[in-house]
């Protein structure tokens, strides 16, 4: 045990999260407990962390939850470990929820300069039903901008994914997002990324302000048409835009040289490889979508 490398977790308290600062100390070595003297709160090694509340080793968890983001089904690990089958969905449901909420505490902070984004969608069966996963990766560090997981891919959908790269994203910058056919994505990608204009002096109106998109703001959509399981055309249109800025930005971000959405369609091969519940023909379907969204 170190205090040194503790820090109070108690949201209330005025050094949460500071390291260093001389206020952890040692309240109970044999339950491993720290306690704050700044706040008075107790806590012990494995508070805000997936551990929190579990007695299992933590050695054996973390090594089930490997297991499971490298594609082994749940049953498998039954097998190997003697565990519940509902302990091991426990603990992957905990460790989904505790990864997004680290997710929105780094990434979805507003300070990326994305330049190129690409979104696509993942259609997956899960018993008696079909969900769906949408997702968003910037193209010029392949740094996975989060998901949303949903049982159908209304506008709704769409645009939710656009508030979610929205969020991560510096205001008012030079952008373009590459998006398959389906028809949501120019409207919705053009309702996140607006700001509210403030007018002055005579101008000024009372009530909301008007809101206006990005003047750097360009959509590109790549259509692929199939014919017999061969690729037959594919079809890149600028839906908004100069063609430009379109090829400047995508030789920014070292995207290519055309309109694609290679690296996202990359990354969904990924993503199905290792999460079990999407490998095709398998026997491993979800019963909840919930349970996508944590795996993811």
């Amino acid at each position: 045990m170190n205090a040194e490398e503790q820090f109070c977790s108690n949201p209330h308290c005025a050094l949460v999260g500071q390291k260093g600062q001389g206020n952890i100390r040692f309240h109970d070595l044999k339950r491993q407990r720290y306690r704050c003297r700044n706040c008075k709160v107790t806590f012990t090694q494995r508070t805000g962390t997936v551990l929190e509340g579990l007695r299992t080793e933590a050695h054996l968890v973390m090594t089930v939850l490997t297991l499971l983001a490298w594609g082994c089904p749940v049953q498998a690990i039954v097998a190997a470990y003697g565990f519940d089958e509902r302990t091991i969905a426990d603990w992957r449901d905990r460790a989904g929820q505790h990864c997004q909420k680290v997710h929105q505490a780094l990434i979805q902070t507003g300070q990326l300069d994305l330049q190129h984004v690409q979104a696509d969608e993942i259609r997956a069966k899960l018993v008696g039903q079909i969900g769906w996963l949408a997702m968003a990766i910037m193209v010029s560090t392949r740094l996975w901008l989060g998901g949303v997981v949903q049982p159908n891919r209304y506008r709704a959908f769409i645009q939710k994914l656009m508030r979610l790269v929205r969020s991560c994203a510096k205001s008012a910058q030079a952008l373009l997002v590459c998006t398959d056919g389906l028809a949501s994505y120019p409207k919705a990608t053009l309702a996140a990324f607006r700001d509210k204009v403030v007018e002055a002096g005579a101008l000024a109106k009372r009530g909301r302000p008007r809101l206006a998109v990005w003047e750097g703001l360009t959509i590109g959509r790549v259509i692929k048409r199939v014919q017999a399981r061969h690729l037959v055309e594919v079809e890149r249109t600028i839906v908004r835009g100069q063609p430009s800025q379109v090829a400047d930005l995508i030789c920014r971000s070292k995207g290519g040289v055309l309109l694609n959405t290679s690296f996202i369609e990359r990354f969904n091969a990924t993503l199905r490889q290792r999460l079990s519940n999407l490998t095709r023909r398998s026997r491993q379907a979800a019963h909840k979508v919930e349970t996508l969204s944590n795996g993811m």
